[in-house]
């Protein structure tokens, strides 16, 4: 339990895959300025990384080592992404149009969000089994979502207050980031 426990606190706190390891950065900057839409965003990331890690975990470990055709990994698990975000497309633009309409083309770049194929590459690098690779999978997502949410609220705050000119739009978005990316690299020393 303890070792579960120390997966989920890493993935979600102390290696963010955004804030600490600095990948998925496109969606987390471009999908940040509304609440609504982050969550949005959060939860399809959470779960396409969660679903292909599992799927992608499986298939090297039925498919792949036992064929010795590992080098095909990261084609394959493009593939299995890319499916993963077509299925999910599809069932956002028939059940939620607003959320679909909302995300825009930052739904489809889910295909191409490092940190969907980082996670699918941890979990065979980590040697995780099935039940970590969908802890795994599932609390990095989260984790996203939880930047991807504060660094929302934080930018709708910025907003309604009276920033240096210089500091405006895209620039105290990157500070912002660098700053809440600092906080998070302090919490690695607390669980250290």
């Amino acid at each position: 339990m303890g070792e579960i426990f120390s997966i989920i606190i890493a993935a979600i706190l102390t290696d963010n895959v955004v804030l600490n390891q600095s990948i998925g950065i496109c969606p987390f900057l471009g999908v940040s300025k509304k609440t609504s839409s982050a969550v949005g965003m959060g939860l399809a990331v959470t779960f396409v990384i969660a679903i292909s890690s599992v799927v992608c975990w499986m298939l090297y470990e039925f498919v792949l080592a036992p064929l010795a055709i590992e080098y095909l990994q990261t084609i394959i698990f493009i593939l299995i992404i890319a499916c993963l975000v077509q299925i999910l497309d599809i069932v956002l633009k028939k059940f939620a149009p607003t959320l679909y309409n909302s995300l825009g083309i930052y739904l489809a770049l889910i295909t191409t969000n490092c940190a969907v194929l980082g996670t699918a590459n941890a979990v065979i690098t980590n040697g995780y089994n099935l039940l970590y690779t969908f802890i795994y999978g599932t609390s990095i997502g989260l984790g996203f979502m939880m930047a991807l949410v504060l660094m929302a609220g934080i930018r709708e705050r910025q907003e309604r207050t009276i920033i240096a000119k210089p500091f405006r739009g895209f620039a105290i978005a990157l500070v912002t980031a660098g700053i809440m990316a600092l906080a998070f690299m302090g919490l690695a020393g607390m669980f250290a």
